[in-house]
C-alpha cells in the first residue's frame, strides 16, 4: 500500500495529536517499562515512540517500510530533540532487520490493520523482544472522547463521508478482534493477550 507520507502527516500531527501521549501513558502504566530500547513498528512520523521517549528513559527506534514516512521521523526525532535517544530503521514486520532478543518494548498504533501476514508478523515481533519483554500492538485513540472527537473531525474533512467513522469501527471492532485471536493462535504464542474496549481500543499484548 503507497501512502502519501505528507498528507498523512499532516492529519497525524493536527487531528491526532491528542492520541499519542495519551496510548503511551496507557503503555508505561500497563507494561511498566520506562527503560532499554522501544521498537515504534509502523512509526509513520514517529509520535508514539517520541510520546514514549519523552515520558521514560527509553532508546526509541522508529521503524517502517516507507522511505518517505521514515524522513519525517527524522524531523520529529529532531524536533523533539531526541538525536542521542532514538533512530530510524527501515524493513517489514515480517522480518525485522533486528536480532533476537533486543527489544525491550514493541509498540505499533494503527499499522497493524495492514499487515498482510499477521502470525507472521507477530512471530517475528516475539522474536526480536527480550525474555522479559513485551509488545503492545493494535489500534485505538486513547479514550471514546477523543475518538468521537476524531470522528466528527475527519468527517468535516472528508465533506460529510462516514468512511473514517466506517474504518474505525471495522478496525476495531469483532471481526478485527477474532483476526487477531486466530493470528495469535496460528503463531503459538500462549503469553500473548487482547485488550479490547471502547475507551482504549482494540491492542495484542505479548510477552516471552
Amino acid at each position: 500500500m503507497t501512502i502519501d507520507a505528507q498528507k498523512y502527516d499532516k492529519i497525524a500531527r493536527t487531528v491526532f495529536a491528542p492520541v499519542f501521549p495519551l496510548i503511551a501513558d496507557q503503555i508505561i502504566a500497563y507494561t511498566g517499562v520506562t527503560q532499554g530500547t522501544c521498537l515504534d513498528i509502523g512509526c509513520g512520523g514517529g509520535y508514539l515512540g517520541a510520546a514514549l521517549a519523552d515520558k521514560t528513559d527509553l532508546f526509541v527506534r522508529l521503524f517502517d517500510t516507507s522511505p518517505d514516512m521514515l524522513e519525517v521521523a527524522k524531523r520529529t526525532i529532531a524536533e523533539n530533540k531526541l538525536i542521542e535517544r532514538a533512530d530510524t530503521l527501515q524493513g517489514d514486520v515480517t522480518a525485522i532487520p533486528l536480532p533476537d532478543n533486543t527489544i525491550d518494548l514493541a509498540v505499533s498504533r494503527g499499522s497493524i490493520f495492514f499487515w498482510d501476514d499477521l502470525p507472521r508478523a507477530l512471530t517475528d515481533i516475539h522474536r526480536v523482544i527480550t525474555p522479559d519483554g513485551w509488545a503492545y500492538i493494535g489500534g485505538g485513540f486513547g479514550s471514546k472522547a477523543i475518538t468521537e472527537s476524531i470522528v466528527s473531525e475527519m468527517k468535516k474533512r472528508n465533506q460529510g463521508s462516514d468512511e473514517f467513522r466506517d474504518r474505525v469501527r471495522r478496525n476495531l471492532g469483532p471481526e478485527s478482534r477474532e483476526r487477531f485471536e486466530t493470528a495469535l493462535k496460528t503463531a503459538g504464542l500462549d503469553r500473548a493477550s487482547i485488550l479490547h474496549d471502547e475507551e482504549i481500543g482494540l491492542w495484542i499484548i505479548i510477552r516471552k
